[in-house]
């Protein structure tokens, strides 16, 4: 099969040739009464030593996706201190768990505060998630004292293996999110940045892995009997480089070559690579993906092996969609703990990060922004530095301000029925609930 992108791409091109538009700061709806956001705040800086501790055990305690057993019982010891009841081992994954404070399940509306606690191999929390489950639990904490007043219902969901895995994705699968009408989190950045209020997203990725199989011989005596394996997977990586110039500027792939053959004397016959394929559009990612599977397929057929082609072994995510209604509430309590909120991005972005926060942005209404940890902005996340800069002091001052302003963005849903009806109709305007289906 050969895929030919023309049409896809001429509609993203007639898409990016009109700049996405850009609205006011401030938002029309007022939201909570400031008494209970000063109580959400006044509420958090009272938990300042313990979520610092709390950051700083999970920096100590480091665990890969779906072994993070260790820091689930600290945060459900931690709740359970606050007289919080906390389920671990729900949607049939050990280490995801969920707290709820409010009226029961179709009483009001329902926020859910996301919460990731998993680490990076090698470099610990290197991108920051003991920060980020830190943010949670302080904003499910002060939620929880206010929602009496506010009405409706609040859950702080954990969720495993966002640096590979898909732990929100297999939430979603479980009907996780199927009673949550809006949902929140923040992600630690670089140096003192702040996302925008505007054009803020994340790419999203497909894992692709392939083995290629081909016949062993003697590579000096008897070269012409074997099928080189190696041939094949060397074929498809520079099939895919030569792809790189004629893809998106949204459009990013990466790989490496994980086998190259066991022995320089036989012709190979098993190689592997693992692919990264990324973009910023839920239908250009399905085309980029079929590229690259034609590129795999043909490199097989160029060299007389097999391919064997693993895609989504693990979840695919989604670009995420930060329903824009949601963060200018966000962006309003920020402002209000002295930090600035641009308006837009300072750039286009093109390529970037993934999150499976795309996969609950995609089905229901849900912001991801980002909060620098502090350091001069030369440390960026993966890179063992920055799980260092997550338990300095401004990375504290960033946790704090960041559940501050997701506490008080949450209770303004919880109470303005209107904000609530906006959040709706954009999340109905930009495409409503989207699930992944290949």
């Amino acid at each position: 099969m050969t895929t030919d992108p023309l049409d896809t791409y001429l509609a993203y091109g007639q898409r990016s040739l009109t700049p996405a538009p850009i609205g006011e700061a401030e938002s029309a709806f007022a939201g909570a009464p400031a008494d209970i956001h000063a109580r959400i705040a006044a509420r958090i800086e009272g938990l300042r030593p313990r979520l610092h501790a709390f950051a700083v055990d999970l920096y100590h305690h480091p665990e890969l996706g779906f072994e993070e057993h260790r820091s689930v019982q600290k945060i459900a010891e931690l709740l359970a201190e606050e007289g919080v009841d906390t389920e671990v081992g729900v949607f049939g994954l050990p280490t995801a768990f969920v707290a709820h404070a409010g009226s029961e399940v179709g009483d009001g509306p329902h926020f859910a505060v996301i919460a990731e606690y998993d680490a990076l191999p090698g470099v610990g929390h290197a991108c920051g998630h003991n920060v980020i489950a830190g943010v949670a639990i302080g904003a499910f904490l002060a939620l929880r004292d206010v929602v009496a007043e506010t009405g409706g219902r609040v859950s702080l969901i954990g969720t495993p293996a966002e640096e590979g895995g898909g732990g929100k994705e297999l939430i979603i699968r479980a009907g996780g999110f199927d009673e949550v009408d809006a949902a929140g989190m923040v992600h630690p950045s670089v140096g003192h940045e702040v996302s925008p209020i505007y054009g803020s997203g994340t790419t999203g990725v497909r894992r692709i892995r392939v083995a290629y199989h081909g016949r062993a011989a003697h590579a000096a005596g008897t070269p012409y009997l074997g099928l080189n394996a190696l041939d094949a997977v060397v074929t498809a990586y520079q099939g895919i480089a030569q792809l790189r110039q004629h893809i998106l500027p949204i459009d990013r792939i990466h790989g490496v070559i994980t086998n190259g053959g066991s022995a320089a004397n036989v012709v190979p016959e098993l190689t592997e690579a693992h692919i990264l394929v990324r973009s910023s559009e839920i239908d250009t990612l399905k085309i980029l993906t079929q590229r690259v599977v034609d590129i795999l397929e043909a490199a097989a057929l160029a060299t007389g092996t097999r391919a064997e082609i693993d895609l989504d072994a693990e979840p695919a995510y989604l670009p995420l969609a930060n329903n824009i209604a949601l963060t200018k509430h966000w962006a309003r309590h920020l402002t209000d703990r002295g930090r600035t909120v641009p308006l837009k991005p300072k750039v286009v972005r093109q390529g970037g990060p993934s999150t499976d926060m795309g996969n609950v942005s995609q089905y229901i209404p849900a912001i991801h922004p980002a909060l620098g940890l502090g350091g001069d902005g030369t440390i960026v996340p993966h890179n063992a530095g920055f799980a260092d800069i997550s338990i300095l002091p401004d990375a504290l001052n960033a946790l704090v301000d960041a559940a501050t302003a997701l506490g008080s963005a949450a209770a303004d849903y919880l109470v303005d029925a209107d904000l609530r009806q906006a959040v709706a109709d954009e999340f109905v305007a930009r495409g409503g609930r989207v699930r992944w289906e290949d």
